[in-house]
């Protein structure tokens, strides 16, 4: 017990010691001593302490050998502690100042990896899913042989299924509230914007499933056109999917609709 106390005792000294230079540094118009001390705190993962006095001495040292390091060590800094607005946005600023620089490469694939990261749930406001789609196809299109362009393709992938669940769940809501005509727009909506989507042949039934539906909701002189638009699209589920599990359930839809057609034939 008596080594834990002195033990607590001296950490408890040497994190005062600790704050008491980091806030002489802050205080400091050494402008090197800050750098040298921010590049330190860099090293020994102290990434607050280190994005602060890079903060402090970029201003001062703008134009020099040591911006160009500072700039990027900054963005890294912010980075590290999760910041990723901000890291992203310097990482943007420093691959188009240092554009020749041996890290612009880099910087620019960290900028849209900052972006990535604030990629939220699919069910939230994906604006920033985009802005990290195309800061990825823009890093690429400028660096295809770069070694980040192949995971920089994959993020791209990822971010398209997130994309592409989201536009879906908010189809099947539709399908679910039962507002056909939505649900069946929303599902032919999805199929254009993601044409390559493994969804697709879920997407295809459940248009058959709403159309059908909307048909038998709708008014006797819109009828005939809605069930055959169920037809053309169920003809289409099996041109496209002729293995299609979701077959013998649409099979139902399309062989009422084919009945219905031709009851209202008859009766015009």
């Amino acid at each position: 017990m008596r080594f834990l106390g002195n033990f607590v005792l001296v950490l408890v000294a040497v994190l005062a010691i600790s704050c008491s230079e980091f806030k002489r540094l802050q205080k400091s118009t050494d402008w090197q001593m800050k750098y040298e001390a921010a590049l330190r705190y860099y090293e020994e993962g102290e990434y607050y302490k280190a994005s602060v006095l890079f903060d402090q001495v970029l201003p001062i040292i703008k134009g020099t050998l040591d911006a160009e390091k500072a700039s990027f060590y900054r963005a890294y800094s912010y980075f590290h502690q999760r910041q990723y607005i901000l890291s992203g946005s310097y990482f943007k600023e420093f691959a188009r100042i240092y554009s020749r620089s041996d890290w612009a490469i880099e910087a620019a694939y960290m900028s849209a990896y900052s972006s990535y990261l604030q990629s939220p749930d699919y069910n939230l406001d994906q604006s920033s899913t985009y802005t990290a789609i195309n800061e990825f196809q823009a890093f690429i299109n400028r660096n295809p042989y770069s070694e980040y362009a192949e995971p920089a393709t994959k993020y791209i992938d990822e971010l398209q299924r997130k994309l592409e669940k989201k536009a879906f769940e908010n189809a099947k809501q539709y399908h679910k509230l039962e507002r056909w005509q939505a649900a069946r727009v929303a599902f032919e909506t999805f199929a254009d914007e993601f044409p390559d989507s493994r969804l697709n042949e879920e997407i295809l039934f459940y248009a058959v499933d709403s159309e059908y539906s909307y048909a038998k909701q709708s008014i006797r002189s819109k009828q005939k056109e809605r069930y055959e638009k169920a037809i053309e699209l169920y003809e289409k589920l099996v041109d496209k999917y002729p293995n299609s599990e979701f077959l013998k359930k649409a099979e139902k839809f399309y062989v009422n609709s084919l009945e219905e057609t031709k009851k209202l034939s008859k009766n015009s």
